[in-house]
């Protein structure tokens, strides 16, 4: 290695962590920490790691590509997996449902698994981006387990294009050790923090949904509006905060970690890692509303690797399987049979299971967000300011 591509033990461990957790895929933590070249040597302390499987490839292939999102999974099942199956596991990790979509309207993603939003489900099928699912690949679904608030966006006219994995909702996540004692309770007390005392300290979605979504709640709008006048107000807001920001980022778990960011907007399973991990920060849903959200495990046209990718999915969704991924990501889930799997505490975690009050006032994604030009330029120029 060259002097110029040290990395110091602080930055392996960041990275280590991101890998672990499914924030970054193998590939990009070989190449950043320069261990492509020990991968061999590596895969019998790190088992995720190996570049073949542990034993002979079965029929479905010796590999399987997941799109997934950061921090969305236990890495011990996609080594179980590989035990069952010889095949790996290769993990894409990206952002927003707009780079998803972006990847697959380019072609030639090569995933052979994604996870979508609830809100996009719909898009996915008109642009014949998604393929029907063949149930009897899938024996491990059981519809009538699954709550339909959680499931229906996975069918459309009647044909399941996509099987859910979880839900959440998108609040913020604060460290509580600089609030100096202030309650922090709305998406008000986030913009106008973060342009006073937690200046160069808040970190926004890389995902104009949630970013735009949560400033037009600062003026009382929809999450989802795409009414110019209201996406203007959001604008000028996002303009005057983005001097004060630390990070556009969808990944913000190593920033908040290290004490670098103080406050980040976040998701549900993020929120109760962090509060889990380090108590002082902890996870807001702001009053005025916000999201409220479903996953899915999706197969798109063209997977290179489709029994493969059906053997995955039956996989992750076999109850207790599933229910080890609860406890390792921390996200709700709408399956009947997993959560009776799962302990007490879980289920009964406000940041799991907010108050009734605060769900109310959240909102379902509206699928016109997804392709929306205004929202998509107001982003773009935000990003750019």
């Amino acid at each position: 290695m060259k002097p110029e591509d040290y990395i110091s033990k602080r930055k392996f461990m960041e990275e280590l962590r991101r890998y672990q957790k499914g924030s970054v895929s193998r590939r990009h933590f070989l190449g950043v920490t320069g261990l492509g070249a020990a991968a061999v040597v590596l895969g019998a302390a790190m088992p995720g790691l190996r570049t073949t499987p542990a034993r002979a490839a079965t029929d479905i292939g010796d590999r399987v590509v997941l799109a997934t999102w950061p921090n969305y999974h236990d890495p011990k099942n996609f080594e179980i997996f590989t035990e069952q199956t010889g095949a790996f596991t290769q993990v894409n990790v990206f952002g927003s449902n707009e780079e998803m979509l972006a990847k697959l309207q380019a072609g030639g993603s090569g995933w052979d698994v994604f996870v979508p939003t609830n809100y996009t489900i719909t898009t996915y099928v008109s642009e014949d981006l998604i393929e029907p699912l063949d149930l009897s690949k899938l024996p491990n679904y059981e519809a009538g387990a699954f709550d339909p608030r959680f499931s229906d966006a996975g069918i459309v006219d009647g044909t399941v294009y996509a099987v859910p994995k979880n839900w959440g909702t998108t609040g913020f996540a604060v460290n509580t050790s600089h609030t100096g004692g202030k309650e922090m309770a709305s998406w008000k007390d986030f913009w106008d923090r973060t342009m006073d005392d937690f200046s160069g300290r808040t970190m926004v979605h890389d995902y104009q949904l949630t970013t735009i979504g949560n400033a037009l709640k600062y003026f009382g709008y929809s999450f989802n509006s795409v009414d110019p006048k209201e996406l203007a107000d959001a604008e000028e807001l996002l303009l005057k905060v983005k001097p004060h920001l630390f990070a556009i980022s969808s990944d913000y778990q190593p920033a908040m970690r290290s004490g670098d960011a103080w406050m980040t907007m976040c998701w549900t399973g993020d929120g109760k890692q962090l509060n889990s991990d380090i108590p002082e920060i902890q996870y807001v849903l702001g009053k005025e509303g916000g999201e409220l959200w479903s996953d899915y495990y999706a197969i798109p046209k063209g997977a290179p690797h489709r029994e493969a990718a059906y053997a995955l999915i039956n996989f992750l969704i076999d109850p207790e399987v599933n229910a080890r991924e609860v406890l390792a990501h921390g996200y709700p889930v709408a399956d009947s049979r997993t959560n009776a799997l799962l302990p007490k505490e879980i289920l009964e975690d406000p940041i799991l299971y907010p108050a009734q009050e605060l769900l109310d006032a959240l909102e379902f994604g509206a699928a016109a967000t997804l392709t929306d030009p205004n929202r998509a330029e107001l982003l773009a120029r935000f990003k750019s300011a």
